[in-house]
C-alpha cells in the first residue's frame, strides 16, 4: 500500500472510530438526560406480585422489598401503598409479605409487575389529601409553569421541587404535615414535567438550567405576599434548590434549604443512571463526557456551595448511606464544610429521594425541629 494510501485508510479508521464513540457515548448519556418519571432508578428492580390478601400482598424478595417504611407501589396503570414487612406472616423463602394499605387505581393481581416508588398519593391536594389549593401558573422563562399553592396563615412559604423518577405528586407525602404547621405550599412543575414547557433541548441537565424555575417560583411567590420562602428539594431538586440559593436575585428572601438525598456530585449520579440503564463500564466516561458537551453541565456543585459566595442560609440535609443514586458522601462533607449552618441527619436503610418512606415520624419531627425557627 502505498504512504499516502495508508495514511487515507489510517485516518479514516480513527475517525470512524472516534464518531463511533461520540455515538456510543451520546446514547449511554441519555440515560441520564432522560430518566423520566416511572423508569426505575438504581436499586428499584421491577418486581412480582405473587398473591393478594386483605391488608396483605406478597412480593418477590429482594432488598427492594424488605426495606423497611412505606412506600408506593406502581405498574402500567395500577397505584397502590404498601406498608411495613409482616414478619409473621407465611411465605415461601424466595417472597415478602408487606401490609397493603391502599390500592389508589388499578387491580392487583398475581403475576403483575411494579416497582417500589416514594411517592404514596397520585392526583392532586384535593383528590388524594382532601385539602383544598388552588391550581396557579408560575411565569417562567420558557413559559407558564403548573403549581399547587395550598394557602397557610404564615408569611413563610415552602416551595416542593421534586427529583429524579417522581413529579410534583411526591411532595403530597409531607403536604400535610406542611399544612399542620400553617406554612402555605407552593409545589411546583418545572420544565420537562407533564404540563410544563419542554425543555430546548428535550433533555433534563441535573438542575443545571432547572433551577431557574425555582427562581421563577421565588419570584411569583414574593409577589403574591411571601416575606420569606424555604426551599424543599429531593434530589435533582435538592441541586436546583442550591443553586436558587446561591444565584437567584432573590437570594435574600431565602430563609432555609431542605435537602432530600441532594444530587451534589453529578458526575457520580450521570454514571449511576447510566448504569442502570445497562450502559457498559468502559463505556461510563463517555457517558459523562457526553453529558456535559450536550448540556453544559459543569462546576464543583460543594465547591460552589461552601466556597466564598455560597450556602448562606440554614440547611437541613436528610440523606441515607444506601443511595446509589446521589452518594451522600457530599452531604457529610458540606456539613463538615459548614458546621453550625447546614445539619445531616443519616437515614440508613432508605433509598434514594425516600427519607421521609424509611421513617416517617423521624422526618417529619427533624423536619418540626428545624423549621420552627424559621417560621
Amino acid at each position: 500500500m502505498r504512504p499516502a494510501t495508508a495514511t487515507a485508510a489510517a485516518v479514516t479508521t480513527l475517525i470512524g472510530a472516534g464518531a463511533a464513540a461520540v455515538a456510543i457515548g451520546r446514547y449511554a448519556g441519555d440515560a441520564a438526560l432522560r430518566a423520566s418519571a416511572g423508569r426505575p432508578l438504581p436499586g428499584d428492580p421491577w418486581l412480582t406480585v405473587h398473591a393478594t390478601a386483605p391488608g396483605r400482598i406478597t412480593l418477590t424478595r429482594c432488598l427492594a422489598s424488605l426495606r423497611p417504611g412505606t412506600y408506593g407501589i406502581e405498574g402500567p396503570g395500577l397505584h397502590a401503598v404498601v406498608g411495613p414487612v409482616v414478619d409473621n406472616a407465611p411465605h415461601t423463602a424466595d417472597t415478602v409479605v408487606r401490609s397493603l394499605e391502599r390500592v389508589s387505581h388499578g387491580t392487583l393481581a398475581a403475576g403483575a409487575r411494579v416497582r417500589l416508588t416514594p411517592q404514596l398519593y397520585v392526583g392532586d391536594p384535593r383528590t388524594a389529601l382532601g385539602i383544598d389549593h388552588a391550581d396557579v401558573d408560575v411565569p417562567g422563562e420558557l413559559g407558564s409553569l403548573p403549581a399547587w399553592f395550598l394557602p397557610g396563615a404564615r408569611s413563610t412559604w415552602v416551595i416542593t421541587v421534586h427529583g429524579l423518577g417522581t413529579t410534583r405528586e411526591h411532595a403530597m407525602n409531607l403536604m400535610p404535615f406542611l399544612r399542620a404547621q400553617h406554612l402555605p405550599v407552593l409545589g411546583l412543575a418545572y420544565r420537562g414535567d407533564a404540563g410544563a414547557p419542554r425543555p430546548p433541548d428535550g433533555l433534563g441537565h441535573l438542575g443545571d438550567s432547572e433551577w431557574r424555575d425555582v427562581d421563577a417560583a421565588i419570584r411569583y411567590a414574593v409577589r403574591s405576599g411571601a416575606e420569606r420562602v424555604i426551599l424543599h428539594g429531593w434530589s435533582t431538586g435538592g441541586a436546583m434548590a442550591v443553586h436558587a440559593a446561591v444565584h437567584s436575585p432573590l437570594r435574600d428572601r431565602v430563609s432555609g434549604l431542605v435537602l432530600d438525598s441532594p444530587v451534589l456530585d453529578w458526575e457520580a449520579t450521570v454514571r449511576a443512571l447510566a448504569v442502570a440503564r445497562r450502559t457498559p463500564g468502559a463505556l461510563l466516561p463517555l457517558a459523562v463526557r457526553a453529558v456535559q458537551g450536550r448540556t453544559g453541565v459543569h462546576g464543583d456543585r460543594l465547591r460552589e456551595a461552601a466556597g466564598e459566595g455560597g450556602l448562606r442560609v440554614p440547611t437541613l440535609i436528610l440523606h441515607g448511606p444506601d443511595d446509589t443514586v446521589a452518594p451522600w458522601h457530599p452531604s457529610r462533607e458540606l456539613a463538615g464544610m459548614l458546621p453550625g449552618l447546614v445539619v445531616l441527619h443519616p437515614v440508613p436503610h432508605a433509598p434514594h429521594a425516600a427519607m421521609w418512606n424509611a421513617s416517617p415520624a423521624m422526618y417529619e419531627e427533624v423536619l418540626r425541629r428545624f423549621l420552627t425557627p424559621l417560621m
